[in-house]
């Protein structure tokens, strides 16, 4: 990390506040539109070592999904998805950061539906505020596609005119707020 976020982000643990981040993906639809959907609970922290140096790690609750419809949802949580019932949650546990221009790259591990793979997040800090009177909050955001079938989640629905139901990529958009803990 460079010197100016490392500068900006003080020693010790920022929590994830799940009231102010969301946690947002959006997949590829009989190959002409989006959906989209959101992970309504997760958890994590950002700790930041005395030389500056920090680590990110973190947890989604799988079968937090939601896509605005039930029977999808229902269908994201199945054995051929998720499988949410062997698999509950996935994790993400960082293991570099690098600049990268005005922004970087967050390598870490992630885990989904039993599967560890590297990735990396393209991370923009957007700056640490006084907060209000609960602390120290910092803010990012993150963004990363991902092949689903890297991932076991390997379904496939083909049309009869070419394509598929769902895409291969899925783009997960994060937004971040953390509170410095005391």
């Amino acid at each position: 990390m460079t010197a100016s976020v490392a500068n900006a982000l003080s020693t010790g643990t920022w929590a994830i506040d799940p009231a102010h981040s969301s946690i947002s993906f959006s997949v590829r639809h009989l190959m002409v539109s989006k959906v989209r959907g959101s992970f309504e609970a997760f958890s994590g922290a950002i700790v930041v070592a005395e030389d500056g140096t920090p680590s990110v790690s973190a947890e989604i609750a799988v079968d937090s999904v939601n896509t605005g419809n039930e029977q999808r949802d229902a269908h994201v949580k199945a054995a051929d998805f998720f499988d949410v019932e062997n698999h509950p949650t996935a994790s993400f546990v960082s293991t570099s950061v690098r600049p990268d221009g005005d922004d970087y790259v967050l390598g870490g591990n992630f885990t989904l539906k039993g599967v560890t793979k590297p990735i990396d997040l393209k991370l923009e800090f957007n700056g640490v505020n006084p907060g209000m009177g609960h602390g120290e909050v910092a803010g990012f955001t993150a963004t990363v596609v991902l092949n689903r079938k890297d991932f076991g989640v390997d379904v496939d629905m083909p049309l009869e005119t070419g394509g598929t139901v769902i895409g291969d990529k899925v783009t997960i958009t994060l937004e971040i707020e953390a509170l410095k803990q005391a």
